[in-house]
């Protein structure tokens, strides 16, 4: 088994970094190992180094599943040009090229080998992988597999049977968004043996999130996309008309824009596809067949034009925003209107618990949009993690919080108008827009029919439109103290808490709604350069990208085109300190650039910088470094307490919790005394068994408030050590 040593060794010569993230190592030593893994990293967490690196270390091939032939091309280009032997197998393929990598492959001299599912498990294909030493499968994109996934392809089912054909070969299943249920899906049906699950912050500190009120949407969407001037950017659109549409306005108006979708031809899709990768447009609309997991690192911008199906298709698309780690843009065009739409094709689907999936999932995409709290807490709840802090200071809701006020009139009105109706249907319940109806003073033939003009509480809320009731609705659902059902006729129903707060007419903070702003606000996080430099760079690296025909990413980063305007390195030793710049990189671009940046200060002096500022949810949010835990650790170690390591390393108590905690995970010896006593340690082991340790907020109820989260994260940790040394013998 190789060493941290090679691992290290291995991660700058070919791939140009000095230190892993968060989990990368981890998860590297265990594929090395043998051992079946599961692995769930946010977009921009590194998941495709986890079997890349691994596969430069040890004899065979490692074979990766990908469902998108543009997907397997540019991880494939990307690798080659920094000197790592990786092909792909696909229909896009002539003939005579097929078959010099079938050469390649039956020679060895293949380490990564990339293949789509459905040619994977052709039966013919399955005899040929036998001969070829295959030494690892890593399933990447893994939530396909589950129905219960936000992309569910019946062909990654298939994927099972490579248990039998494959029996001692180990698995690796990645993804970048998956709840608990999905996770279980996903181990279950690629058959994963004592799988060592890994499942990292979902949290993507770099990113903001924002919701606008929908308002001559096209305008709003151009607005801020001149704003963002060489910028490039994705929009989703519900419709394949709808990505047409704004294709063709956006470039009437000057940006370079084309439409993504399924109707289109398949050559004219992939044609315009590349046209994005290579910066040759700037923005591509699209449907959500547009890439799943496309590896275009600096899209700077998300925009969605209508409203995503569920939180899960909208954390994966949005994630495509600045996954090279500079600042990226989430826009969300928010209207009611197109609740109504997807609640339209909802009804249309024939399977009844399909149907109310569906509406589970829009219901939490439609509480997410109006929600007036931080919007990364609510992301991060959906899956289960708690944000730890009250203001992420990357969206709408933190940046300019929105105003409250007193709703009490209007709460218990319409609290009082759901329970008065329902003493008279008695049997049956109805929808927020029939109470609505009822409060407005409407006369439609159904609520004339079933009485409900002779309720006391008919027509007293005349002084509110019905928007306004229906945002009043929505919110006081949020609260708790109104049900809504999934059911295909929705009804609102009273809460224990609804009716409490009827009875006592206690005070009801409410929100007012959101209104439309401008959408620009300071991007923390940037790499502040010399940005007349980074631009000659840019042109150099698209030249030199398009003379081999690949897409500007694959030379370089924009993040290492922007370290080098910013140190302005002229030798081959500044060069190599370059992050995601390897050996052969350096070898086969590094004279160009040089060579540019020294010709530029021949004409223009050095600019000063200030030190690289991280997103402002970037501390309570992002997993700790390697070696910064492990400099806790040596000082806890050394018989510090909790308090004096903060002090010495000028951290917060909570960060110092969370490195111990990653150290204990990984089988450091601890003794747990130092970190709370006997009694808690019982009450929260207990906890833990009852409620189970993927979630500490179930676990963090059950117990009174002397224990915090930091002691749950440690005592988790504390378990995972037992559990992982308990499992090795």
């Amino acid at each position: 088994m190789s060493s941290s040593t090679d691992l290290h060794r291995t991660l700058k010569q070919s791939f140009g970094y000095d230190e892993f993230r968060p989990l990368q190592e981890e998860i590297i030593a265990d594929a090395l190992a043998g051992r079946d893994v599961f692995a769930l990293l946010p977009t921009g967490g590194g998941k495709s180094l986890c079997f890349q690196l691994p596969a430069l270390l040890r004899p065979g091939l490692t074979i990766v599943v990908s469902p998108l032939i543009a997907l397997m091309k540019d991880q494939v280009d990307a690798l080659t040009a920094s000197g790592i032997p990786a092909t792909f197998l696909n229909s896009t393929l002539e003939a005579g090229d097929a078959k010099a990598r079938f050469r390649g492959l039956h020679n060895g001299e293949y380490r990564l080998l990339y293949a789509a599912p459905e040619r994977l498990m052709l039966s013919g294909f399955l005899e040929t992988l036998k001969s070829w030493n295959v030494a690892q499968i890593a399933v990447d994109e893994a939530h396909c597999v589950s129905e219960w996934g936000h992309d569910f392809r019946p062909e990654y089912r298939a994927l099972s049977s490579l248990r039998d054909h494959f029996p001692d070969v180990p698995v690796m299943a990645l993804t970048a968004t998956a709840t608990e249920r999905v996770r279980e899906d996903i181990i279950t049906h690629l058959r994963l043996r004592e799988a060592t699950c890994y499942v990292a912050s979902f949290n993507r500190p770099n990113l903001i999130y924002r919701v606008l009120p929908k308002a001559k949407p096209y305008d709003q969407a151009l607005q801020f996309i001149r704003g963002r001037r060489d910028e490039c950017g994705i929009i989703y659109c519900a419709s394949r008309k709808a990505t047409e549409s704004v294709a063709q306005r956006l470039s009437e108006d000057g940006i370079l824009a084309e439409p993504y979708h399924a109707g289109l031809e398949a050559s004219q899709r992939a044609l315009h596809q590349e046209k994005f990768l290579r910066d040759e447009v700037r923005v591509i609309c699209a449907t959500i067949a547009f890439g799943m997991g496309i590896n275009k690192p600096n899209v700077r911008y998300v925009i969605h034009y209508d409203l995503p199906k569920s939180i899960e298709g909208y954390y994966q698309e949005t994630g495509r925003a600045g996954r090279d780690g500079l600042p990226g843009e989430c826009l969300l065009l928010y209207s009611p209107g197109d609740v109504a739409k997807q609640s339209a094709f909802i009804d249309e689907k024939p399977d009844p618990q399909e149907q109310r999936f569906a509406r589970e999932q829009l219901q939490q995409m439609v509480h997410y949009s109006e929600i007036a709290s931080c919007r990364r807490s609510a992301l991060l709840a959906y899956f289960g993690e708690e944000f730890p802090e009250s203001n992420c200071g990357a969206c709408d809701n933190c940046l300019a919080p929105r105003q409250t006020f007193d709703g009490t009139l209007a709460a218990q009105k319409l609290l009082s108008c759901v329970y008065r109706v329902r003493q008279v249907t008695r049997n049956f319940g109805v929808g927020l827009n029939h109470i609505i109806e009822v409060l407005t003073g409407a006369r439609t033939e159904k609520l004339l029919k079933w009485g409900h003009d002779r309720v006391s509480t008919y027509g007293v809320g005349k002084e509110h439109s019905r928007t306004d009731w229906q945002s009043i609705g929505r919110e006081l659902i949020r609260l708790g103290l109104l049900r809504q059902t999934p059911e295909k006729f929705s009804v609102v129903e009273m809460t224990q808490e609804g009716l409490e707060a009827l009875r006592s007419r206690r005070t009801i903070t409410l929100t007012k709604p959101l209104a439309v702003t401008d959408a620009r606000e300071q991007r923390q996080g940037a790499i502040a350069c010399d940005e007349a430099l980074f631009e000659r760079l840019r042109a150099l690296r698209k030249r030199i990208a398009d003379e081999r025909d690949v897409p500007a990413y694959v030379i370089f980063s924009d993040v290492a085109l922007r370290l080098m305007a910013r140190v302005y390195p002229t030798s081959d030793a500044d060069f190599a300190g370059i992050s995601g710049v390897g050996e052969k990189k350096r070898a086969e671009f590094g004279p160009e650039f040089r060579a540019e940046i020294s010709a530029y200060l021949n004409e223009n002096a050095k600019q000063d910088f200030a030190p690289i500022s991280a997103p402002a949810s970037a501390a309570p949010a992002s997993r700790p470094s390697n070696s910064s835990s492990k400099g806790t650790w040596d000082l806890f170690a050394e018989g510090k307490t909790v308090e004096e390591v903060a002090r010495r390393r000028g951290l917060s108590p909570r960060t110092v919790c969370q490195h111990l905690a990653e150290m204990i995970a990984t089988g450091k010896k601890c003794d747990p005394r130092r970190l709370f006593s006997a009694e808690q340690q019982a009450q929260m082991e207990a906890a833990f068994a009852l409620h189970g340790i993927d979630r500490l907020a179930p676990v963090k109820a059950a117990l009174d408030d002397s224990i915090t989260y930091e002691h749950l994260h440690l005592c988790r940790a504390v378990i995972q050590a037992r559990l992982n040394k308990a499992a090795q013998t």
